[in-house]
């Protein structure tokens, strides 16, 4: 029961987290492609809403607008007023009886506003004028006008003149103004002003509308078989964005909580099941179980608020980090699946989630790949380089596919490249989870491996028989565990370090006496007691050196149980051969614990191996399968294998590959005959 309640309530509050961060609105369930007819029914807006402009078409308008300024100009009131003035003071001699028509129609063309017939030159560089619109500023007010609705000079005394020719055609006009000084009176009440043309052409690039016109509630967008051209996709493309941020959801509550509690309940139902089929174990270990379902509530967490928050950055999340954070502890037989399970937020609930999704799984699992041969120093932007080029290609090859996209590729391809950079910079993140979950990774067990670290050293130093055994464990080790699909770099750590313990007494261990004539022996003189008491505290020993030097948990682990609970049986034998109680016998025993890992049952079972295989006489196939047979059938005999989570299938995959290492590395040798004389 204890079992079932830490494998099921942290999934439990996994999926309470999932339902809570789940989208509370409905989303727009339609999917269409330009190009393709629209397969459902016709579809009628049911709000008002804004057609968007494309990246491309504000990148175009804004380019449009540094191209061409509108020029500023100020209208007069002062001049307006001094040229009526002035024309109300001219001597028309026998015409004067016009003046007042002449005033009436000169204030009309000033209310319009007159410029100069010379063109308004601008400095080198600056943009060009339009010869189209002009600003015009009155009461402090500017407003737009077409150009073609103001006056020139000229065109102001063709207009004086137009004007009045009806009323009075028996006048030359023409001669009379120009006579009497009425044209040279005329002059530009709009003032250019090339500071004000300047700012405003420098506001106008900077803001283009984002719209481009209005749907109606209750128009139609697209009807049913209809073909999705551009304009209609941009259309649609503006009312699920729409929809998507302010639209309710219409139906009845209690379906939407529905729906997202069941599909909180599948995606933790399926990491469950992942985790199960690959590898049913990890349950049972406490950190590496709440490692991987912290990952998975980490990539939600991120996927449901980027979305909600800062859709528009989807493409800088470097997802393909969380690979690297699953290999750091898990084989590839467990990242894989699961690294698949962790990117289906982005493909259920991402706008764009089947491009996301695919984009991602490529480049995680290309990353698991390459990152055993690119981990190291510099090394790892090679990594994030390949990460950039997969997902470059698989964003072209949905650009490709959908045809005029609207967007502008490379603001996206600079988000791919920051996020494959991105993993570099939090790929660091692993040895905080490390400590956090009090785990070791592959890293730290390949840097723990290195013959060169100072503690090996110092093993070898000391105990030099010692080490060389550890040296042939490890090999041993290493060809049963990649036949069995055992954690090998955790097995090499195992060996090496399981006789840590020797070196504080290297002596007491026959490996490491010395061969030369008269050299002491360390047990004679000693009692079987005081010499199995001295062989058993090696064990003892070796857990202290390892917290001495902090070495990890796992490691640890080997070093306790690669005798488990067995005996020191030379010891115990010679004591009973000499007359010993046979119920005062719990002297010789280890004080350890039996193993429980497949990893454990390997290394115990090599150890015991390795060190008796120095008493073999014969190098035959038989004389190892018997052997072999024997040192496993002692270990179940004793009982050390009892609590061991292995299946008779991997016993027998052991012990029958610890027979073909025996004939590969142990076998008798050639005798070369003497020359004869």
């Amino acid at each position: 029961m204890p079992d079932l309640y830490r494998k099921f309530i942290p999934l439990a509050i996994l999926f309470a987290v999932l339902v809570l961060l789940m989208p509370r609105t409905a989303k727009f369930s339609y999917d269409y492609k330009k190009g393709t007819p629209w397969p459902y029914e016709t579809l009628i807006s049911q709000f008002d809403f804004p057609i968007l402009k494309t990246q491309e078409q504000i990148q175009e308008e804004r380019e449009h607008a540094g191209a061409i300024a509108i020029p500023y100009y100020r209208y007069s009131e002062e001049i307006t007023t001094s040229v009526i003035k002035n024309v109300q003071g001219l001597d028309l001699g026998a015409y004067n009886s016009l003046r007042p028509a002449v005033v009436t129609r000169l204030r009309e063309i000033y209310a319009r506003g007159v410029i100069s017939d010379a063109l308004v030159r601008t400095e080198q560089g600056a943009a060009k004028l339009s010869e189209e619109l002009i600003y015009i500023q009155r009461n402090k007010r500017a407003v737009t006008s077409p150009r073609s609705e103001v006056y020139k000079v000229s065109d102001a005394r063709d207009q004086l003149v137009s004007l009045l020719a009806s009323s009075y055609a028996s006048v030359n006009l023409d001669s009379l103004f120009r006579r009497t000084g009425v044209y040279s009176g005329i002059i530009p009440n709009l003032v250019y002003d090339a500071a004000m043309t300047s700012l405003t052409h420098a506001e106008s690039d900077d803001y283009v509308s984002p719209t481009l016109g209005y749907v109606k509630a209750e128009e139609k967008i697209v009807s049913k078989g209809e073909i999705v051209t551009e304009e209609i996709a941009q259309v649609l493309d503006s009312y699920k964005q729409e929809y998507n941020k302010v639209f309710g959801y219409g139906g009845p509550r209690i379906l939407l909580y529905l729906g997202n509690v069941l599909l909180a309940l599948a995606l933790v139902a399926l990491l469950y099941l992942c985790i199960y089929f690959a590898k049913p174990s990890v349950f049972k270990e406490k950190s590496r179980y709440y490692y991987l379902l912290f990952l998975f509530l980490l990539s939600s967490v991120v996927t449901f608020l980027t979305d909600r928050f800062a859709p528009a950055v989807m493409y800088l999340i470097p997802y393909p980090v969380l690979a690297l954070y699953l290999q750091a502890f898990f084989r590839n037989r467990v990242v894989m699946p699961v690294y698949f399970v962790l990117l289906l937020p982005v493909l259920i609930f991402c706008g764009n989630g089947m491009e996301l999704f695919v984009m991602y799984l490529m480049a995680g699992m290309v990353t698991i790949f390459t990152f055993g041969y690119f981990n190291k120093g510099w090394q790892q932007f090679i990594n994030a380089a390949i990460i950039f080029g997969v997902e470059m290609v698989v964003f072209l090859a949905f650009r490709l596919i959908d045809a005029g996209s609207n967007s502008i590729w490379w603001q996206q391809l600079i988000q791919i490249f920051v996020g494959a950079m991105l993993t570099v910079a939090l790929y660091p993140l692993v040895y905080l989870f490390e400590k956090m979950f009090n785990l070791v990774s592959i890293t730290r067990l390949i840097e723990l491996a290195d013959t060169n670290n100072p503690l090996l050293q110092e093993l070898s130093a000391k105990a030099p028989g010692t080490f060389q055994h550890c040296l042939q464990v490890m090999n041993m080790v290493d060809a049963v565990g990649r036949a069995t699909d055992a954690n090998v770099p955790l097995l090499r750590c195992g060996a090496l370090y399981h006789d840590l313990g020797k070196m504080q007494n290297p002596l007491c261990f026959i490996e490491n006496e010395s061969s030369s004539p008269g050299a002491a022996k360390y047990h004679a003189g000693k009692t079987p007691k005081e010499s199995a008491a001295d062989i058993i505290r090696h064990v003892d020993d070796g857990l202290a050196l390892a917290d001495e030097h902090r070495l990890p948990a796992v490691i640890k682990s080997f070093i306790g149980t690669h005798h488990g609970t067995s005996c020191t049986a030379y010891f115990m034998n010679k004591y009973l051969n000499d007359g010993g109680d046979p119920n005062d016998v719990a002297e010789f025993y280890y004080h350890g614990q039996k193993p429980t890992t497949k990893e454990q049952v390997i290394l115990m079972i090599c150890d015991s191996i390795e060190a008796a295989s120095r008493t073999l006489k014969e190098f035959t196939p038989e004389a190892y399968d018997h052997f072999v047979e024997g040192i496993v059938a002692g270990k179940e005999k004793a009982g050390q294998l009892e609590d061991a989570d292995i299946t008779l299938h991997e016993m027998n995959l052991i012990k029958s590959m610890l027979k073909t290492y025996m004939q590969q590395i142990y076998h008798g040798r050639v005798v070369y005959p003497k020359r004869k004389r």
